[in-house]
């Protein structure tokens, strides 16, 4: 079985000849991670390949990950980011999974300036453009999961992937899933998958996090193990990165054969056009 890490950030340094932007939020951690840190982190995991998602305080800049994917096209792919506000975004469309290792677009709506482009008109564009195109779309929307109802409802052909399963920012435990049975109720929806990232971090309790467990069973339940995809988030975790795929692969029990399988990596490859591997 071969394991592939739904979620992963890259940055280099803060500089002038590479400035992130004013007002960045602050990385998750305090140095640089670049390709060669990952590689050395998956080496150890037991990881087989990432999907480098780039983060929010360096902007809209996807240098990294396609340079990564680039040197490395069977570890790494990239879910880049866009600026929905430029003018100029509409017409990088077409040819958007021309470069390297690119297989869609990530976008988060988790600040204060972000959340109302989903209600306000600002990301109305994207949608048809992207679902034309078959670019997926990863979608972070922590405590709002609702707002994307109606984009997966009036573009079938989009593939949707629900980000750190839509869990509200600084929930915990069962607080973090009060939303359970509305997020489950996405599964109606054929173009809709669940990316059960970053699990050990809404959590208080000590590995392997037992009040958790019963929240993935419920999304397989809904779901089915095609259309849920384990991630790590790694540089956001207090945990190893190891112990991170283990609450999964052996914590987990009732996951087994070939669903484990298809959560731990086959499924997001085929839902992403990566390329599986054996």
């Amino acid at each position: 079985m071969k394991i592939v890490d739904a979620q992963v950030h890259l940055w280099g340094a803060n500089t002038p000849e590479r400035p992130w932007p004013q007002g960045h939020s602050q990385p998750q951690r305090e140095r640089v991670f670049v390709r060669q840190d990952l590689l050395a982190e998956m080496r150890a995991a037991g990881v087989d390949r990432a999907v480098i998602v780039p983060p929010s305080w360096e902007g809209c800049r996807n240098d990294l990950g396609i340079e990564a994917a680039r040197l490395y096209p069977d570890k790494f792919a990239v879910m880049g980011r866009l600026e929905l506000k430029d003018p100029a975004s509409p017409a990088l469309i077409a040819a958007w999974k021309k470069q390297p290792g690119m297989l869609g677009v990530r976008l988060t709506f988790h600040t204060a300036a972000q959340r109302p482009w989903l209600t306000d008109g600002t990301a109305d564009w994207f949608w048809p453009a992207a679902e034309r195109a078959g670019i997926a779309v990863m979608i972070y929307t922590p405590g709002e999961v609702k707002l994307v109802a109606p984009i997966a409802e009036r573009h079938l052909g989009l593939k949707l992937i629900i980000d750190h399963m839509a869990i509200p920012r600084g929930a915990k435990d069962d607080a973090a899933f009060a939303h359970i049975e509305e997020l489950c109720g996405f599964a109606r929806f054929a173009n809709v998958a669940v990316k059960v990232t970053s699990l050990p971090s809404y959590s208080d309790e000590a590995y392997p996090h037992p009040k958790l467990h019963q929240y993935v069973r419920r999304m397989y339940d809904a779901f089915g193990p095609k259309r849920l995809f384990w991630g790590s988030d790694l540089t956001r975790m207090l945990c190893s990165y190891r112990l991170c795929k283990t609450m999964f692969t052996e914590e987990m029990r009732w996951m087994t054969g070939d669903d484990l399988e298809w959560i731990m990596g086959r499924g997001v490859c085929e839902w992403l056009g990566w390329q599986t591997i054996r």
